[in-house]
Protein backbone atom coordinates (compact mmCIF):
# COMPACT_ATOMS: atom_id res chain seq x y z
CA UNK A 1 0.00 0.00 0.00
CA UNK A 2 2.76 2.48 0.92
CA UNK A 3 4.54 1.85 -2.38
CA UNK A 4 1.36 2.72 -4.31
CA UNK A 5 0.80 5.82 -2.17
CA UNK A 6 4.36 7.03 -2.74
CA UNK A 7 4.25 6.35 -6.47
CA UNK A 8 0.89 8.14 -6.96
CA UNK A 9 1.96 11.17 -4.92
CA UNK A 10 5.35 11.42 -6.67
CA UNK A 11 3.57 11.29 -10.03
CA UNK A 12 1.09 13.93 -8.85
CA UNK A 13 3.68 16.47 -7.68
CA UNK A 14 5.71 15.91 -10.86
CA UNK A 15 2.56 16.55 -12.93
CA UNK A 16 1.91 19.73 -10.90
CA UNK A 17 5.45 20.95 -11.59
CA UNK A 18 5.06 20.18 -15.31
CA UNK A 19 1.48 21.52 -15.43
CA UNK A 20 0.42 18.22 -17.03
CA UNK A 21 -3.36 18.59 -16.82
CA UNK A 22 -4.08 15.21 -18.40
CA UNK A 23 -1.93 13.39 -15.83
CA UNK A 24 -3.41 15.46 -12.99
CA UNK A 25 -6.91 14.59 -14.13
CA UNK A 26 -6.04 10.90 -14.12
CA UNK A 27 -4.53 11.04 -10.62
CA UNK A 28 -7.34 13.00 -8.92
CA UNK A 29 -10.46 11.04 -8.07
CA UNK A 30 -13.51 12.70 -9.69
CA UNK A 31 -15.10 13.13 -6.23
CA UNK A 32 -11.95 14.22 -4.36
CA UNK A 33 -12.42 16.15 -1.12
CA UNK A 34 -9.84 18.97 -1.14
CA UNK A 35 -9.50 21.21 1.94
CA UNK A 36 -7.79 24.53 1.18
CA UNK A 37 -6.85 26.62 4.26
CA UNK A 38 -7.30 30.27 5.00
CA UNK A 39 -9.96 32.90 4.48
CA UNK A 40 -9.19 33.92 0.91
CA UNK A 41 -11.16 33.50 -2.32
CA UNK A 42 -9.77 29.98 -2.81
CA UNK A 43 -10.23 28.68 0.76
CA UNK A 44 -12.67 25.97 1.74
CA UNK A 45 -13.56 22.44 0.77
CA UNK A 46 -13.73 21.43 -2.87
CA UNK A 47 -15.85 18.35 -3.57
CA UNK A 48 -14.73 17.32 -7.04
CA UNK A 49 -11.76 17.32 -9.37
CA UNK A 50 -13.61 19.94 -11.41
CA UNK A 51 -13.76 22.27 -8.41
CA UNK A 52 -10.05 21.71 -7.72
CA UNK A 53 -9.18 22.56 -11.35
CA UNK A 54 -11.39 25.67 -11.13
CA UNK A 55 -9.56 26.77 -7.94
CA UNK A 56 -6.13 26.22 -9.47
CA UNK A 57 -7.17 27.99 -12.67
CA UNK A 58 -8.20 30.97 -10.56
CA UNK A 59 -4.84 30.92 -8.79
CA UNK A 60 -3.04 31.00 -12.14
CA UNK A 61 -5.26 33.89 -13.24
CA UNK A 62 -4.63 35.95 -10.07
CA UNK A 63 -0.89 35.29 -10.27
CA UNK A 64 -0.71 36.06 -14.01
CA UNK A 65 0.47 32.47 -14.60
CA UNK A 66 3.49 32.87 -12.30
CA UNK A 67 2.43 30.31 -9.67
CA UNK A 68 4.94 27.46 -9.48
CA UNK A 69 5.60 24.51 -7.26
CA UNK A 70 9.18 25.65 -6.69
CA UNK A 71 10.41 22.79 -4.50
CA UNK A 72 9.29 19.44 -3.13
CA UNK A 73 11.25 19.18 0.11
CA UNK A 74 10.00 15.79 1.32
CA UNK A 75 7.37 13.13 0.81
CA UNK A 76 6.62 10.93 3.80
CA UNK A 77 4.18 8.03 3.73
CA UNK A 78 2.07 6.25 6.32
CA UNK A 79 -0.25 3.65 4.80
CA UNK A 80 -2.59 5.27 2.30
CA UNK A 81 -1.56 8.82 3.26
CA UNK A 82 1.42 10.96 2.28
CA UNK A 83 2.56 14.26 3.76
CA UNK A 84 4.39 16.48 1.29
CA UNK A 85 6.44 19.50 2.35
CA UNK A 86 6.65 21.90 -0.57
CA UNK A 87 7.30 25.51 -1.50
CA UNK A 88 5.00 27.60 -3.68
CA UNK A 89 6.03 30.82 -5.38
CA UNK A 90 4.02 33.39 -7.33
CA UNK A 91 3.90 37.10 -8.04
CA UNK A 92 1.29 39.65 -8.95
CA UNK A 93 1.44 43.44 -9.05
CA UNK A 94 2.34 44.61 -5.55
CA UNK A 95 2.70 41.18 -3.94
CA UNK A 96 4.91 38.10 -3.85
CA UNK A 97 4.06 34.64 -2.56
CA UNK A 98 6.89 32.47 -1.24
CA UNK A 99 5.51 29.96 1.22
CA UNK A 100 5.80 26.42 2.48
CA UNK A 101 2.81 24.13 2.72
CA UNK A 102 2.31 20.62 3.99
CA UNK A 103 -0.15 18.76 1.81
CA UNK A 104 -1.60 15.51 3.14
CA UNK A 105 -2.95 13.26 0.39
CA UNK A 106 -5.01 10.09 0.79
CA UNK A 107 -4.62 7.53 -2.00
CA UNK A 108 -7.03 4.74 -2.88
CA UNK A 109 -6.96 2.54 -5.99
CA UNK A 110 -4.30 4.63 -7.71
CA UNK A 111 -5.98 8.02 -7.26
CA UNK A 112 -5.89 10.82 -4.71
CA UNK A 113 -9.28 10.79 -2.98
CA UNK A 114 -8.59 13.47 -0.37
CA UNK A 115 -6.20 16.38 0.14
CA UNK A 116 -5.80 18.52 3.23
CA UNK A 117 -3.52 21.52 2.79
CA UNK A 118 -1.70 23.13 5.71
CA UNK A 119 -0.24 26.60 5.15
CA UNK A 120 2.90 27.67 7.01
CA UNK A 121 1.73 31.30 6.85
CA UNK A 122 -2.04 31.47 6.25
CA UNK A 123 -2.16 35.27 6.69
CA UNK A 124 0.48 35.69 3.95
CA UNK A 125 -1.51 33.45 1.60
CA UNK A 126 -4.77 35.25 2.41
CA UNK A 127 -3.12 38.58 1.66
CA UNK A 128 -1.67 37.33 -1.61
CA UNK A 129 -4.85 35.65 -2.92
CA UNK A 130 -7.32 38.22 -1.59
CA UNK A 131 -11.09 37.82 -1.43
Amino acid sequence: MENQTLSVVKAFVAAVQQVDLEKLGALLHPEIKWQQPGTNRFSGTKSSAGEVFQMVGGMFEVSANTMTLAEVKSITVNGDQAAVLLTWKATRPGATLDTDNVDVYTVKDGQIVAAKIFAADPAHEDQFWGN
